[in-house]
């Protein structure tokens, strides 16, 4: 059974996803799940809470999506083919609320904005370790670790903004070319021995 809590957020992702954040109202909310305004302060304390449930509620299942796709993955180049793959996947298949995750910070009160930055640090950490792995086994060029990091992650967080579910590439096709492209990127500039390191720790 649906809860109304679950209905507030889905209704709040979907009118934040089309209008925006500061654009949608409280009453609107309301509206879109069939109760009074009155009611959405009794599941949620004020619209910026719905906003970092949002936010907070994504950046875990992310978190938990690549931790599971990267279980049992020792070699470093197929630890990072995996990881793209996995971003990207969740980014598609959970396009709205990826598109506010990473659009509407400026919408958080500062102690929620600094709680969902230092979730989002723990994600990009583990991307970052992969990078500094695959530069000091060769496998990767020798660039600093953190800015890779960023490049990747905001490329792959595009597909939230332009993807269109039943368009013409599935969403395992999209991924596979992020992952080919990523890969390609990482390894350019490489001599392929083993030592070469990556700063930005």
């Amino acid at each position: 059974m649906v809860t109304m809590k679950a209905t507030i957020i889905a209704v709040a992702v979907d009118l934040f996803y089309r209008k925006g954040y500061f654009a949608t109202s409280i009453s609107e909310i309301a509206r879109g799940c069939g109760i009074q305004k009155a009611s959405i302060y009794y599941h949620y304390p004020s619209k910026e809470n719905i906003l970092y449930h949002i936010h907070e509620t994504t950046l875990d299942d992310l978190t938990a999506h690549l931790r599971r796709t990267l279980s049992g993955l020792s070699d470093v180049e197929g630890r990072m083919r995996a990881a793209v793959r996995s971003h990207v996947r969740f980014h598609l298949m959970r396009q709205k609320e990826t598109f506010i995750a990473n659009s509407e910070l400026r919408g958080l009160t500062p102690e929620h904005y600094a709680a969902v930055v230092a979730k989002r640090d723990t994600y990009e950490g583990t991307i970052q370790e992969i990078i500094r792995d695959g530069c000091a086994q060769g496998v990767f060029a020798g660039q600093d670790a953190k800015i890779l990091s960023y490049a990747m992650l905001t490329l792959c967080n595009s597909g939230a903004v332009w993807f269109k579910p039943g368009g013409r590439l599935s969403v395992d096709a999209i991924a596979r070319i992020y992952e080919q492209f990523v890969i390609q990127g990482l390894k350019a500039g490489g001599d392929g021995s083993p030592g070469s390191t990556c700063e930005g720790r």
